[in-house]
């Protein structure tokens, strides 16, 4: 959670306030690698601490199901856990196991399935916080289930939303007119995490595990690291993997921890991302890379011998995918670390 400290704030407080709270409806836009998923998992067991029912969900087919089955069973063991001595004369069974022990009846939808449910939590101040990973806008359930959770929430329901997704994917779910609530949601951009935030982290977790490192390790740690937050966790693990007898992360611990992390790092973020991309996006790349940090679009134009207007289609897909970043006004430069090094060898 390293340098997460204000989206940390902001939607735990929502979760303390309840329904009203802006940040009650969040979405989490980055590329891979940039924690995403991490924070979903962190913030999630911070509902289920908070008082409220956390259901998880990739969004995939059969997601609505998932999230009426989740919450059923959560339920179940949340009321019993918490409510059982304020329940005389009846099980939570008897009053909400029949329904839950069978599928949702053929007269009854998703959307009344769930209103049941919230309508049980709700009266014993139970809320229901639902996370959604790799927001894919294709899929008619997610489409489906932005519309009905409006409804859920115009309604008074004690409901609280999370969902992560890459840009361009983030983009393009809230174009769709269906569901222009979500528009109004808080969004928080996850990307790159300052050196000073990296350092005190990477110092901290060495030593809560009872290691040591020195200064001018941790230094060249930070500097392969690059601010990226999964390089944080690879070179970090790797590190810890081959720290010495003495149990020190060293400099060689650290030098091989890299080299494994640079390894994985190609195999899980770069490669899966670079084959998202189109010929052109790739020939936009490799132009960036005649300069060493930052590239201005018209030199890029000039480079491609196309049009300033068609240049811009190609930085807003590459933008909107993470694997680029503007620095200033008419400047981008690469994101994902790793790419300048790996990019010819993956055309190779």
């Amino acid at each position: 959670m390293a340098g997460r400290k204000f989206l940390l704030g902001e939607i735990e407080r929502a979760l303390e306030n309840g329904p009203g709270d802006p940040a009650l409806s969040s979405i989490l836009v980055g590329a891979r690698g940039t924690g995403k998923t991490a924070l979903l998992s962190h913030l999630s067991s911070k509902a289920q601490q908070t008082g409220w029912i956390s259901v998880d969900v990739p969004c995939l087919p059969g997601m609505l199901q998932d999230i009426l089955e989740q919450t059923r069973r959560k339920a179940r063991e949340f009321l019993d856990e918490r409510d059982q001595k304020h329940i005389t004369g009846l099980t939570v069974g008897q009053i909400i196991g029949v329904e839950w022990s069978e599928d949702v009846p053929p007269s009854q939808n998703w959307r009344s399935a769930m209103t049941d449910l919230l309508e049980v939590l709700n009266a014993k101040g139970i809320g229901l916080y639902v996370t959604i990973d790799e927001i894919d806008p294709a899929l008619d359930e997610m489409i489906q289930f932005a519309a009905i959770y409006q409804l859920f929430v115009r309604e008074g329901r004690k409901v609280g939303l999370l969902m992560a997704g890459l840009p361009y994917k983030v983009s393009s779910l809230l174009r769709d007119e269906s569901v222009s609530f979500l528009r109004r949601s808080s969004q928080y951009k996850v990307g790159r995490i300052d050196d000073e935030e990296i350092a005190s982290a990477f110092k901290a977790t060495v030593e809560i595990g009872g290691s040591t490192i020195l200064d001018e390790v941790l230094e060249r740690a930070v500097k392969e690291i690059d601010g990226f937050p999964f390089m944080m966790q690879l070179v970090g693990f790797r590190s810890w993997e081959e720290r010495s007898a003495s149990n020190d992360i060293t400099m060689e611990s650290v030098e091989r921890g890299t080299y494994m992390a640079q390894r994985d790092m190609r195999n899980r973020i770069l490669r899966p991302t670079l084959d998202e991309l189109s010929d052109m996006d790739i020939k936009f790349l490799l132009a960036m890379l005649e300069d060493e940090d930052s590239s201005l679009s018209e030199e890029i134009a000039m480079r491609l011998n196309k049009t300033a207007s068609y240049v811009t289609t190609y930085r807003k897909r590459l933008l909107d995918q993470g694997v680029i970043e503007m620095q200033g006004r008419a400047r981008v430069r690469i994101a994902l670390p790793g790419v300048r090094e790996y990019l010819s060898e993956y055309l190779a």
